[in-house]
């Protein structure tokens, strides 16, 4: 169940978040969705895939387990990376448009006051005794502020990549011995040989709309998977 509410600090003046990572807060899972505005932190820690969601359009994912409901990056003390995707970091938050579909509609911030991380006596306060917003709530507006703008980057991106060709399936194998195997299905990434091979208008256009650079993250990201792999092999060991 939810029960959402525009944040103020009239209502929720004594409101906390708990901001810790777990199982408990839906951390565990072996898929995240993510927004080209945080590619260039996510390809330091994790492999970027594109997926193609109930509708057949594409979205992008940094993947985290390989089997289901698995996280390999979260640890008994929590999730230590140095960088959690926006829509795991955001928690009980969602954002909401105020006016609608109006040109000068403003952002606005929505809190799910039965989500497991609101407590009124654990976790980081949202408001200052004056009022203020706290440094928890500043930082949780820039993370909505990530996830909005990149749902506005996202639809020109894949755009761009599709027109260009630039996107095929890619067949994520994975084999720790003999006897374990992992096939991870339905993802798909840029494709380097077509993109090494444009050029003229084409590589100019990609360049200026800043996609080029994000098409070299999705590609450096790459190397992260045989980190997924390290950390699964210390799990099973470990088991």
């Amino acid at each position: 169940m939810t029960k959402l509410a525009l944040l103020n600090n009239v209502d929720h003046a004594d409101l906390r978040v708990i901001a810790r990572h777990g199982p408990e807060f839906g951390d565990n899972i072996n898929q995240a969705l993510i927004f080209p505005t945080e590619f260039e932190e996510i390809q330091r820690e994790y492999p970027i895939f594109f997926r193609k969601d109930a509708d057949g359009a594409f979205q992008s994912v940094a993947l985290l387990g390989l089997d289901r409901d698995e996280n390999l990056f979260l640890t008994a003390e929590g999730w230590p990376s140095r960088y959690i995707p926006a829509i795991q970091q955001r928690g009980p938050f969602s954002i909401a448009v105020q006016g609608g579909a109006a040109p000068d509609a403003e952002p606005m911030i929505n809190i799910d006051l039965e989500h497991p991380r609101v407590s009124r006596a654990d976790g980081e306060p949202l408001f200052l005794k004056a009022g203020g917003n706290s440094p928890y709530l500043q930082h949780i507006a820039r993370v909505l502020g990530a996830i909005y703008n990149g749902l506005e980057v996202s639809k020109p991106m894949f755009a761009a990549f599709e027109e260009l060709d630039l996107i095929e399936p890619v067949n994520v194998e994975i084999a720790l011995n003999d006897r374990i195997q992992y096939d991870v299905p339905g993802l798909y990434t840029i494709a380097q040989d077509r993109l090494a091979d444009l050029g003229g208008e084409a590589l100019d256009r990609l360049h200026k709309s800043g996609f080029l650079q994000v098409a070299y993250w999705v590609m450096s990201s790459m190397g992260n998977v045989n980190r997924l792999i390290d950390l699964k092999t210390r799990k099973l060991a470990a088991s």
